[in-house]
């Protein structure tokens, strides 16, 4: 059976997050787990993420100037 360990969200969001057990049961599960820093962010890139930004933005060729001068 897979559900929340509903003891350690509630000591999480009580206690390390300080909030009211309002503000808590007001919460989605989504919410909570961004609070809870889960889930919230980009995964690391990979050789194939690196390949298609480099395809995307190629270095300058020699001689080729920046817009801003």
């Amino acid at each position: 059976m897979s559900g929340f360990d509903w003891p350690v969200l509630m000591r999480a969001g009580f206690l390390g997050l300080r909030l009211t057990p309002d503000q808590f049961w007001r919460l989605t599960p989504a919410e909570l787990r961004l609070m809870l820093g889960q889930g919230s962010g980009a995964p690391a890139m990979n050789r194939a993420g690196l390949d298609a930004l480099q395809a995307a933005y190629p270095d300058k060729t020699q001689g080729e100037r920046d817009d801003r001068s």
